[in-house]
């Protein structure tokens, strides 16, 4: 059962077709962890080019998705709870590393832990697996401002 729906992620994050890509939230554990679906499909827009002969989802959007989820895990209860939202931009990425390619069928899930809240700066870890097994990892830092209404 999903802790959070399509629905519930289109409320808190900004992304929209062709860019969203997360699924749905399976795990929550309030400000400490997060656990995000993204079903892989053929029909992804950026399989037309990379590669069209061998479809590969490229690296840095397996990556954006781990920050999508970062932003879902940092957002989640501030939303809810409090009815406020904010915008998340990239102010670093470290250690990230690729294991293994993402491929059309494949179920993308973007395991996210908080390691570190100070203000508007949030420093989390990321893995991204497939039946289990790593892809991508890496440390992921978002800069956040409160959208105002």
């Amino acid at each position: 059962m999903s802790v959070l729906d399509i629905e519930g992620i289109l409320e808190i994050l900004p992304h929209r077709y062709p860019f969203l890509l997360i699924d749905r939230v399976i795990e929550y554990e309030e400000g400490a962890r997060l656990v995000a679906i993204k079903n892989v499909t053929i029909n992804e827009p950026f399989f037309c080019g990379h590669f069209p002969e061998r479809p590969v989802m490229p690296g840095v959007l397996i990556l954006e998705a781990l920050a999508q989820a970062s932003v879902l895990l940092s957002n989640y209860e501030a939303h809810h709870a409090k009815g406020k939202k904010y915008m998340h931009f990239f102010a670093a990425i470290d250690n990230a590393r690729f294991k293994q390619m993402v491929v059309p069928g494949d179920q993308l899930r973007l395991e996210i832990g908080n390691i570190r809240h100070k203000r508007n700066f949030w420093k989390m870890h990321g893995e991204a697996t497939v039946d289990g097994k790593l892809v991508c990892s890496a440390d992921l830092m978002s800069a956040t401002e409160e959208i105002k209404e």
